[in-house]
């Protein structure tokens, strides 16, 4: 029961974090996997022909899916390994009969306990939420509909909207009160209107999995299939409404500052006053709107849409939200729609593992605090930093060598880059989870009272500074990210780690892994979106004019190149909507191979295994993108990931990189071999 994380907050190396622990104290033995793995290779492919696949065909080949994946790769191998390490804290701290009340252990332990409790569970089946229900039973006026609006929300449960604590765009030292769309079962707007097959089925699929959701309930099946109907056709008006993905990346657009008299002059049907009590909120003159449109069009919609239809609609939202944490026929139900129709899965993943990682999400920090101390190694941390001083000076060499950029932008520029914050591993100081109360009672009950948490410990900064200690990501997350508000760069213990990260290996697979990462990450800053940031994390426009004309020459070469990238079938990559992400790629291994270049300098740079250090690099790019992805997570990603698939973020950036064709000699008669006149450079 996660809340709403707004895309332009920070931007991760992939879309989904993947919530693990690190590696144990220990020097790289024999027993691990090489840093680059010629077994994982196919060889049988020229490497201008196919990098992703001569890099990693063999691998690809050995390494089926399992059941319970979507996709398999170097992110999920890594999360299963690690998951042992998870397994052993939260195993310790169910245990401990010792644990002091109110203990971060305790806390951890009961938590996790009650999740693992199925005897329990199956005993209260729908009973764990009747508290919930009747609340919505209780409802009998218009203003009772869109106070509980608020009271869902301060609960982290899906609703109409959107409210959440922010950083002024314009003003990055102070927190605002934040509107953003929402109030949809299904994660884009464009599976409720498009005409596609693909997104035909997932609504026809959809309307019969929210019927048998309610019949669950004891709800006769036909009266279940007519709810599930009224509901659909309620979110599709919302859809109607809602803007598209690719509207929702312009930072500019999605900037509405405005005061309380202005919202109600915005959605005036919607008792403001009395949403704002219901969160607890003292008056604030300071918000966000980011789509005025849809909450104008949402506020209508309360007044026209009949009361008991709105009930209905709160019931499905709260059966949607709680449907893993109840009876085993609500979680398997609420897979088989979310894990096999949308995913292509076929097993979900041991209860264990699937409460780990509630856990750890609720509990994010205290779990990584402990993490931290057992497991992540100091030396990585100061061999991260110095990593990272190395990609900072490459990329101010490169800016100071633009051909399409003036001096006057050079200067704003270098001077963002050089106030990049950078943190690693872990934050220096840690949540207090001292007022969160957790019990062996109920995990649903367990689940509501950590989102209440989180949402009031966030609300309550509105009005207040920013405290730029704070983190996006919990140490034990696999990701990094870039934030633009905060201009900072952060990479979680979870991601130092092979093979991503080596202590102990050569230069170039470091930089070539995390050294691309940390790139990437920068890169972030000066991408689509992240130019339009200044060095304070201000929404502001610093660049002279026909800088960014030229700027958005470059990208649309980049655009042309994903837009006719095919991935499956007649599909295509979206190239604008993947462009952000596309340009940090590229800036990535462009900044990261200019890094190692000065990192070899004077030394005795020899092959290892046949290739040479600028080969090796380019090898160890790949291979961190090794993986095979099911069909349907593939298709959902196309529509809904501003990420490329693997196989695009290695073939698409290579060939357009001038050091990549010197390293392996590739030649005009290759079949990706792309004229210099054809490639895109930008940083």
């Amino acid at each position: 029961m996660k809340h709403k994380t707004i895309t332009t907050a920070f931007v991760g190396i992939i879309a989904l974090t993947m919530v693990v622990g690190c590696s144990p104290k220990k020097s790289q033995t024999a027993k691990e996997e090489p840093a680059i793995n010629i077994v994982n290779m196919d060889t049988t492919v020229r490497p201008g022909d196919d990098f992703y696949q001569y890099a990693n065909g063999s691998w690809m080949k050995n390494n089926p899916i399992p059941a319970d994946n979507s996709r398999w790769g170097a992110f999920e191998t890594l999360m299963e390994e690690n998951y042992k390490q998870l397994q052993t804290i939260m195993d310790e701290a169910a245990a401990a009969k010792d644990a002091k009340a109110g203990s971060v252990q305790q806390k951890i332990g009961d938590f996790f306990a009650t999740g693992m409790d199925t005897v329990k569970l199956e005993k209260e089946g729908i009973k764990a939420i009747q508290p919930e229900l009747d609340k919505i039973a209780a409802i009998k006026t218009l203003t009772d509909v869109q106070k509980h609006i608020a009271y869902m929300q301060a609960s982290g449960m899906s609703t109409l909207f959107y409210f959440y604590a922010g950083q002024d765009e314009k003003n990055s030292n102070a927190i605002i009160a934040n509107f953003y769309q929402g109030g949809l079962g299904l994660a884009d707007r464009d599976y409720y209107l498009s005409t596609d097959e693909r997104s035909k089925e997932i609504r026809g699929e959809y309307v019969k999995h929210i019927a048998k959701m309610f019949e669950l309930t004891g709800e006769a099946k036909e009266q279940a299939a007519k709810i599930a109907e009224q509901i659909m056709q309620l979110e599709t008006q919302l859809a109607n409404v809602s803007s598209t993905r690719l509207a929702l990346r312009d930072p500019i657009a999605n900037y509405n500052k405005n005061n309380l008299e202005g919202l109600k002059k915005i959605a005036p049907q919607y008792d403001w006053t009395a949403y704002f009590q219901t969160l607890g909120l003292p008056k604030t003159d300071e918000i966000n709107v980011g789509q005025p449109k849809f909450i104008a069009e949402m506020a209508k919609m309360t007044t026209k849409i009949p009361v008991d239809q709105w009930k209905t609609y709160f019931k499905w939202n709260l059966i949607r939200t709680a449907a893993p944490y109840l009876s085993d026929a609500f979680v398997k139900q609420n897979f088989a729609f979310n894990g096999t129709v949308l995913r292509g899965v076929t097993e979900m993943k041991p209860r264990w593992k699937r409460v780990l990682n509630e856990t750890s999400d609720a509990l994010g920090e205290a779990v990584g605090q402990l993490y931290v101390e057992k497991y992540f190694p100091a030396k990585a941390k100061q061999r991260m930093v110095e990593l990272c001083g190395n990609l900072k000076a490459a990329l101010k060499d490169r800016i100071q060598n633009l051909k399409w950029m003036s001096d006057v932008t050079k200067k704003e520029a270098i001077l963002k880059l050089e106030k990049i914050n950078v943190k690693v591993g872990y934050p220096d100081k840690w949540i207090d989870y001292a007022s969160l109360t957790i019990a062996k009672n109920s995990y649903f009950e367990n689940v509501i009272n950590a989102s209440r948490f989180t949402f009031a410990r966030e609300i309550a900064k509105i009005g207040k500074p920013v405290d730029r200690t704070e983190w996006g990501m919990t140490p034990q997350t696999i990701n990094a990210y870039y934030s633009p508000n905060m201009n900072e760069i952060v990479f979680p213990a979870g991601i130092l780690q092979p093979p991503f990260f080596f202590m102990n290996a050569d230069d170039a697979v470091n930089y070539g892994a995390i050294g691309a990462i940390i790139g990437h990450e920068m890169t972030h800053g000066f991408d689509d979106q992240g130019r339009q940031y200044d060095k304070e994390g201000n929404l502001r426009d610093w660049w002279i004019k026909e800088d960014a004309i030229n700027f958005e020459k470059q990208t649309k070469v980049l655009v042309e190149q994903y837009d006719n990238f095919k991935i499956l079938d007649s599909l295509h990559v979206d190239g604008k909507l993947t462009i952000g992400e596309n340009i940090a790629d590229m800036g990535g291994v462009t900044v990261s191979y200019a890094a190692l270049q000065k990192a070899m300098q004077g030394k005795d740079n020899k092959a290892i295994d046949g290739f040479t250090p600028e080969q090796r690099f380019f090898l160890s790019y790949a291979q961190v993108w090794r993986g095979n992805i099911r069909d349907k997570e593939l298709m959902s990603r196309l529509k809904e990931d501003v990420h490329s698939p693997a196989v695009a973020r290695v073939n698409c950036i290579v060939y357009n990189i001038p050091e990549f064709y010197k390293a392996f000699k590739i030649q005009p008669t290759d079949k990706r071999f792309k004229p210099e006149a054809d490639r895109a450079v930008i940083w």
